[in-house]
C-alpha cells in the first residue's frame, strides 16, 4: 500500500487545483479522511481476517463500490461543507477511489479488489513504481522507510503538486480574462 502520509496528496492536489470556492477547506478535510479510510481493513490482520478475503486488506474497503458509498454518505453534509452536493459526491469519490488506485501501483501485496463486492479478484495496474509501505509505523524508522517516502514523493506528491499548480494557473487565467 501507499502510506497513510501520502494518500491525502490526491485530495490536497484536487482541492488546490479547484480552489477554495469549489472545494472549501471542510470538504478538502473530508476528502483527505476519505483517502485514508480504506485502510481500516488493516484491523482485520489482528482480528484474523485473511488478506485475500473479501473483507481482507485491499478488499471491499478499497473498491469503487466503497468509494461510492463514502461519497454518498458525505452528500447530506454538503450544506455544512459549503459545497454543492455534486461537488461533494465527486471529490469524496475520487479521494476514496484514489486509495485503491495508488495501492494498485505499488510493488507489493496481492492487488486491489476494485469490483468488490461483485468480485474479489485482485488487480494491479501495469505501471507499479510506488514502493509498498509496511503496515504499521515501525517500518518507517529505517532505511526502507526513507526509500518508501522518496518513492511516494516522486510518484504521488510531485504529480499532485503538478495538478495543483496547473489548476491554480488555469483559475488565474480565467479570472484575468473574465
Amino acid at each position: 500500500m501507499a502510506s497513510v502520509l501520502s494518500h491525502p496528496a490526491v485530495p490536497i492536489g484536487i482541492a488546490a487545483a479547484a480552489g477554495r470556492r469549489l472545494v472549501p477547506p471542510g470538504l478538502a478535510l473530508i476528502a483527505c479522511l476519505a483517502s485514508v479510510v480504506p485502510d481500516v481493513d488493516a484491523v482485520g490482520f489482528w482480528a484474523g481476517v485473511r488478506y485475500d478475503a473479501p473483507l481482507g486488506h485491499r478488499g471491499f474497503t478499497h473498491s469503487l463500490t466503497f468509494a461510492a458509498l463514502l461519497a454518498l454518505l458525505a452528500v447530506p453534509f454538503a450544506g455544512k461543507l459549503r459545497a454543492r452536493p455534486g461537488t461533494v459526491l465527486a471529490v469524496v469519490f475520487v479521494a476514496a477511489a484514489s486509495h485503491g488506485l495508488l495501492d494498485a501501483m505499488t510493488t507489493g501485496g496481492m492487488g486491489v479488489a476494485f469490483f468488490s463486492p461483485f468480485s474479489n479478484r485482485r488487480y494491479f495496474l501495469p505501471f507499479r513504481p510506488i514502493e509498498v509501505s509496511p503496515i504499521g509505523v515501525k517500518g518507517f524508522f529505517s532505511k526502507r522507510g526513507g526509500e518508501i517516502l522518496a518513492s511516494e514523493f516522486v510518484w504521488i506528491w510531485l504529480p499532485a503538486a503538478a495538478v495543483a499548480l496547473i489548476g491554480a494557473i488555469a483559475r488565474r487565467s480565467v479570472r484575468e480574462q473574465g
